[in-house]
């Protein structure tokens, strides 16, 4: 069985004159990470690697995703790939990933992660909001051989706020 994580890179600032690779995120955006980490990190899999995009907004929010789970980095890449709106790069990034690893996590970017939730989940999300995080689960043990899988969790910041 595969597992795949998509978490979206929390509230960006537009306050800064920054290329868009460069944006960082907003005081909120750092809050609803680490929210949504912990809360995920209460039942979370056991993660074999986590991917990031290289734009800063995902980075920072994939490096506070990894200290509330206490990740071990050298199972951590940032990739190029997961740039990407369309979710046509990521699909194809997630279909060639190595077999050995059965649960991965991404962080990434829409819309192209609420296209690949509805495309792969069996649950329609309208927008996966920034920070929000769904987790897919898959009936197959060949990363080249997803389709429709599982969606077996979404934690998303409104919710988890009282």
């Amino acid at each position: 069985m595969k597992q795949i994580i998509l978490m979206r890179h929390g509230k960006s600032s537009w306050d800064y004159d920054v290329s868009d690779k460069d944006r960082p995120l907003k005081e909120r955006g750092v809050n609803d990470a680490h929210l949504v980490a912990k809360t995920f990190g209460l039942h979370a899999p056991t993660i074999d690697f986590i991917y990031s995009s290289p734009a800063n907004r995902a980075l920072h929010t994939c490096m506070i995703f990894v200290r509330n789970l206490g990740f071990d980095l050298s199972k951590f890449n940032v990739t190029n790939a997961l740039y990407d709106f369309s979710g046509n790069s990521v699909e194809q990034f997630v279909q060639k990933l190595d077999n050995g690893l059965d649960t991965v996590a991404i962080f990434g970017h829409n819309y192209a992660f609420t296209s690949l939730a509805n495309t792969w989940g069996d649950q329609y999300i309208e927008n996966v909001p920034t920070a929000g995080l769904v987790h897919i689960t898959f009936g197959v043990d060949d990363w080249s051989k997803i389709a429709k899988g599982t969606t077996k969790q979404m934690v998303f910041p409104k919710h988890l706020k009282k």
